[in-house]
């Protein structure tokens, strides 16, 4: 199938416009997850990105990069050059579907978006505090024009309620590593404790959850620069970024060998890293108590029901055996929100 991957491009340009001649297709993926991504050279040596995708529907991931390319329109400065914006065709978002035996596989095309700093891959103190109070502008500014977005059918609840359907079949994907009647459980719990939260009152944001450092460059001052890699892009709390927040600030930096443990959302960095974006833009108890719920969330979604899918096999194995087998019994006692909530005197 990957053979034919730098072909199904090809299709999918001379479907956008054929009057431009490609040169060139080369794979620039990041080699950890299974989408793939290619820089398109023209003859005149200009050139795009592309996308490929093959999991999850269609519909969600036509439905997601139209919110983006809205986003990335509407979005005011100093975000305005933030993301990068897909290629649209007459008046419409252009997305090629290629369809043929067992291949379903989706070709989106970006305006490459330029990169400037790329963080250290471990933070000194005074980043912390700078990408705490950066990142809350961000979420502020996302905030003010979540109104002007198209709507998202995907909730968290939704997601939990299709990992649940999965569990239930009887030729279910999942592994054998995989206890089925654990993460039953773990869906209950994640039910029940969004409900207690209250957390589908809570106002909903985009929010882009894989903010590793490798996905985003700031420029001098620290300030975000460019953004990219939209695969977990979705229409959620701003709590959802967190998790990721917590892992860019951790004392243990950025590793090509890396595990989703929960310790970063108890570190004293991640408590400095609050409280900078706490004082831009404040954060409720609610919200501070919903991280346990955000990480169950992730685990669940990002790594037992989608990890095949988002990462390489030789990661998804082990990641989905680590949650199963280390983080998810440590969630109720590996994280005590009231150390964040006296930190931040809420």
């Amino acid at each position: 199938m990957l053979s034919n991957y730098h072909n199904i491009i090809r299709y999918a340009w001379t479907a956008y416009d054929p009057s431009r001649i490609i040169e060139s297709t080369t794979d620039i993926s990041a080699r950890v997850s299974t989408n793939h991504v290619y820089k398109v050279t023209f003859s005149d040596k200009s050139f795009v990105i592309a996308k490929l995708s093959y999991f999850g529907r269609y519909e969600h991931f036509v439905e997601d990069h139209r919110i983006i390319n809205v986003l990335a329109n509407n979005i005011p400065a100093p975000y305005e050059n933030l993301l990068a914006r897909s290629l649209v065709k007459s008046t419409s978002l252009f997305v090629h579907r290629y369809i043929h035996e067992d291949i379903d596989v989706w070709v989106v095309f970006y305006r490459a978006v330029r990169i400037k700093t790329r963080l250290p891959r471990r933070l000194e103190d005074e980043h912390i505090v700078k990408l705490g109070k950066e990142f809350a502008k961000f979420h502020k500014t996302c905030h003010s024009i979540r109104n002007t977005l198209p709507n998202s059918s995907k909730t968290l609840h939704t997601d939990i309620d299709h990992l649940m359907e999965v569990v239930e079949r009887k030729n279910s994907r999942l592994g054998t590593h995989i206890d089925k009647e654990e993460i039953k459980r773990q869906c209950e719990l994640f039910y029940k404790n969004e409900d207690d939260l209250r957390l589908h009152r809570l106002d909903r944001i985009p929010v882009f959850v894989d903010w590793n450092i490798g996905n985003f460059s700031v420029s001098s001052t620290l300030r975000l620069f460019s953004r990219w890699d939209y695969d977990w892009f979705r229409i959620s709390n701003r709590m959802l970024d967190f998790y990721f927040f917590s892992r860019v600030v951790s004392d243990r930096g950025d590793r090509t060998v890396f595990t989703y443990n929960i310790g970063p959302l108890t570190e004293e960095r991640f408590i400095l890293f609050l409280k900078s974006y706490h004082a831009q833009y404040p954060l409720t108890e609610t919200e501070i108590r919903s991280l346990k719920e955000v990480y169950r969330f992730f685990l669940l979604h990002y790594v037992i029901d989608y990890g095949t899918y988002f990462f390489a096999e030789n990661y998804s194995k082990k990641l989905q055996k680590e949650a199963m087998e280390v983080h998810l019994p440590s969630i109720e006692k590996g994280f005590n929100p009231d150390t964040l909530l006296k930190a931040l005197k809420l």
